[in-house]
């Protein structure tokens, strides 16, 4: 084992110091015993990175990562966290690096899978060969981004298992060879072309009410879209520096769906100060026509910004326009939408002037829209507002988060190791710096299972967890409801439904959103284990407690679903009675669109067999 050496040594233990520096200078693979204790505790010194780069061309990246893991423990468990941090960073890139597509794409798309974000945009095969990822990526660029500390911690926190590594990987490449000056200038931007641009957009992106023929789902070519985005902000026609926001916050300008052509006209048609972007909203003429003929689906044979100026639409419409408007002028946007009382919504969310996320524009108060839900351009996974809260709120600038963050990602590396009773201990370090750390929360629950604790124990630490997200009321539900699956596991249904009924009565008034997903899971639950009397009476219940005056939400997500299920199974007068009971609860005002919704669903159950 590597130590300190000593002037009291012999010459034969003072070998092995000197082949570790001849190792630094002639870029021999170091070995994890190799890098002596002292050079451990300090972020790896450039000459330290170079000998990686070569030793990793030498015999491949898979080889170094074991040692540069070990050395981010060493430098862990000796309370050096920057040191461990910087360590890691280079065993992300090795290993990252090291797997094969063989490797990566199975488990990537068992990911996708998973999630359900998979759609008909995306190709029906991804090859898997047994060549590495780096194989992609030129060595020169190897080296400098192993060599950049912020752009490694960038890009390491905005990976997600859902992005596509290799077509990142080969966006990042495409960029860097095309313009190596303009990519080091603009690093982030780079990088959120990449997470945005890895996977083709799916058919409902942005919005599902306008057909593919009329606006065809296509991203930018990325090296197109990069010196785009380049040169508007060079000549000043961004309303944000681009170069001075984050990866995540850009994700929400290359995203656009309308060309580079007609963003260009945008910046003519709208030349107002970023306060007024809400304005671009209203800027679109209501179509009422269009709503009173049922006509949602836009008309046109295209879909230009000018021809949505120049003959008006709907809230979709006008959300979309908007959005397009503010990406054009480099404010990232969201098209947001939502179910309110009687009728469905669309508006849009922009990061201000002072770097906060307004997430109100066009969207109609007196409508009570709780929760707006959009699609996050990165993993085309829907997110609800409100997850924005965590951008909006910064905490991951503080020094607690980021004491907390290190934390956390050693303790997702010694689970990966098995080593569950340390990975524990580091999750628990993780999430007393920040409660908010979501992934440090997860590490210490999967460290308890790993430690083979008991069902009760995770419950507490489930349990905990909601308790820690209470101001977040999605997470705080995911957590309740995951307590209530382990109790039902072991049997305490009747607490598991009490857990249930707790949350969904606490969001009834303000997160309507989460009461219907309850009433949706309940019914859902029948159905999968309850013989017919035992479902009907799940969805009287359903509707009874949540259901009245929630609106069309509760109609999509519970009566749609439970009508169908049971007109296929032949029961008509019971799909019949289940609409009219939802009909009374949801109290449906004559002429609304909700009211329109009830009478297309009765035209089913009357047709039905």
């Amino acid at each position: 084992m590597g130590g300190n050496c000593t002037g009291t040594q012999a010459a034969s233990e003072k070998r092995p110091h000197l082949a570790v520096l001849l190792a630094l200078l002639l870029g021999a693979a170091p070995l994890a015993a190799q890098i002596p204790e002292p050079e451990s505790l300090a972020a790896p010194a450039p000459a330290r990175i170079a000998s990686v780069h070569a030793a990793a061309q030498r015999e491949g990246w898979a080889p170094q990562a074991a040692m540069l893991r070990a050395t981010a423990l060493r430098a862990y468990e000796h309370d050096k966290l920057d040191a461990a941090l910087a360590w890691l960073h280079l065993h992300r890139w090795a290993a990252l690096f090291g797997q094969t597509e063989a490797e990566f794409v199975p488990r990537w798309i068992q990911a996708v899978q998973a999630a359900r974000v998979a759609h008909p945009n995306m190709p029906r095969h991804y090859e898997a060969r047994p060549r590495p990822l780096a194989a992609g990526v030129s060595p020169g660029l190897q080296a400098w981004l192993i060599g950049q500390a912020a752009f490694s911690a960038e890009f390491f926190s905005i990976l997600s298992p859902l992005d596509y590594a290799p077509g990142v990987l080969e966006i990042v490449e495409t960029l860097h060879r095309a313009d190596p000056a303009r990519f080091r200038a603009y690093p982030s931007l780079a990088l959120a072309i990449a997470v945005v641009g890895d996977v083709p957009p799916p058919p409902n992106w942005p919005h599902g009410q306008v057909t593919p023929q009329a606006l065809p789902r296509r991203l930018a070519e990325p090296a197109a879209a990069f010196a785009w985005w380049v040169k508007q902000d060079r000549a000043g026609r961004t309303l944000h520096k681009l170069a001075r926001l984050g990866a995540d916050e850009l994700k929400f300008v290359v995203d656009s769906a309308a060309p580079a052509t007609e963003l260009e006209w945008a910046q003519g048609a709208w030349s107002h100060p970023l306060s007024q972007l809400p304005g671009a909203y209203q800027a679109i003429r209501y179509r009422n026509d269009r709503v009173a003929a049922g006509a949602m689906v836009w008309p046109g044979g295209t879909y230009r910004l000018a021809e949505i100026l120049a003959t008006g639409g709907i809230c979709s419409d006008q959300a979309y326009f908007a959005t397009q408007i503010g990406k054009a002028r480099g404010v990232p946007t969201i098209l947001i939408y939502g179910a309110g009382n009687d009728g469905r919504h669309a508006w849009f969310g922009y990061l201000d002037a002072n770097q906060k996320w307004q997430l109100d524009a066009g969207r109609y108060a007196e409508q009570r829209y709780v929760t707006g839900h959009a699609l996050d351009p990165q993993t085309w996974r829907e997110f609800s507002d409100h997850e924005l809260q965590f951008l909006t709120e910064r905490f991951r600038e503080l020094p607690a988060y980021r004491q907390s963050r290190t934390h956390g990602l050693i303790a997702a590396e010694y689970l990966a190791l098995g080593q569950g009773r340390a990975a524990g201990n580091a999750a628990r370090k993780a999430v007393n710096y920040e409660r908010r750390n979501q992934e440090a929360w997860e590490t210490l629950i999967a460290a308890a299972r790993a430690e083979g604790r008991d069902a009760k124990t995770v419950e507490a630490l489930l349990r905990e967890a909601a308790l820690a997200f209470q101001r977040y009321p999605d997470l705080e539900a995911g957590y309740v409801n995951r307590t209530a699956d382990s109790l039902r596991a072991r049997g305490q249904t009747s607490e598991a439904e009490a857990e249930v009924r707790r949350i969904a009565n606490k969001n009834k008034n303000t997160r309507g959103d989460l009461s219907i997903q309850q009433a949706r899971e309940i019914v859902r639950r029948a159905i999968a284990t309850q013989p017919l009397a035992e479902q009907v009476r799940a969805y009287n219940s359903a509707v009874d407690n949540y259901g009245r005056g929630a609106g069309i939400g509760f109609f999509d997500e519970v009566v749609v679903g439970f009508v169908e299920h049971l007109l296929g199974l032949k029961q008509k007068a019971e799909a019949r009675r289940a609409l009219d009971r939802a009909r009374i609860a949801l109290k449906v005002e004559p002429g609304s669109q909700l009211a329109g919704e009830f009478e297309r669903l009765a035209g089913a159950v009357q047709a039905a067999k």
